[in-house]
């Protein structure tokens, strides 16, 4: 225990013990919904909205496996990255989830959005909202923002599109507030062999102490002028 690296190596392992069990305790208080909207460049357009079919806290080895795999993709820095993981925060993780859309309604499927190669769209947004478990009072917004421009994400996905991986590619927004985890596939044309990413899962990353952080106003209220273009 001498080597200053294997110190570190074993107080960051139990930070992050302590930090999960914390977070789970004040996490399980509390229902989510989650909404994830793609923006379109064209105005004309609209969006794309879907509600995640579930949200579940979760901190889990892989997770923080894939926070570092970022610093070694020079995806951010380790001083970066060893502030996330210390963060007294929830991680809220949206595997599944249904659109929105009239036709389709009801449906829930694992998440598969194609985002690359396209250019049509110009950013990925959550709407996060909560309530206290178990009171009838309604979904109440968030104040917290989970934002990902494209350029932003086309420049991490870049990085990948050498890597042999197929799944757990994760990629993140500036704010390392939302991690976009990605399949990397290969779609068949009539001339050609394309590659393509996925988006597989969000996970957002939140303040504890932002959990009873809320803005006026309801889910309702706050996502009727988006489901009105719908």
């Amino acid at each position: 225990m001498g080597d200053p690296n294997t110190r570190r190596k074993v107080q960051l392992s139990r930070l992050r013990g302590q930090l999960r069990k914390k977070r789970e305790a004040l996490a399980d208080q509390f229902d989510f919904k989650m909404y994830i909207i793609f923006t379109f460049k064209d105005k004309k357009k609209s969006p794309a909205i879907f509600e995640a079919a579930e949200v579940v806290p979760v901190m889990t080895n892989n997770y923080e496996d894939s926070i570092l795999q970022g610093v070694r993709d020079e995806a951010y820095s380790l001083e970066s990255s060893k502030e996330l993981l210390q963060r007294d925060v929830v991680q809220l993780h949206a595997p599944r989830y249904q659109s929105m859309r009239r036709d389709v309604m009801g449906f829930t499927k694992e998440m598969d959005f194609f985002l690359w190669p396209r250019n049509d769209l110009e950013k990925m947004e959550c709407r996060l909202f909560s309530k206290w478990k178990g009171e009838e009072d309604p979904y109440k917004p968030m104040l917290a923002d989970f934002e990902f421009l494209t350029p932003d994400y086309e420049k991490q996905l870049m990085r990948l599109v050498s890597r042999k991986d197929k799944a757990g590619l994760i990629i993140n927004n500036p704010s390392q507030s939302m991690f976009l985890f990605i399949d990397r596939k290969f779609s068949q044309t009539t001339k050609r062999t394309v590659l393509v990413f996925k988006l597989s899962s969000i996970c957002l990353y939140l303040a504890q102490d932002q959990l009873t952080h809320w803005g006026p106003g309801t889910m309702d209220e706050i996502m009727e002028p988006y489901f009105g273009t719908l």
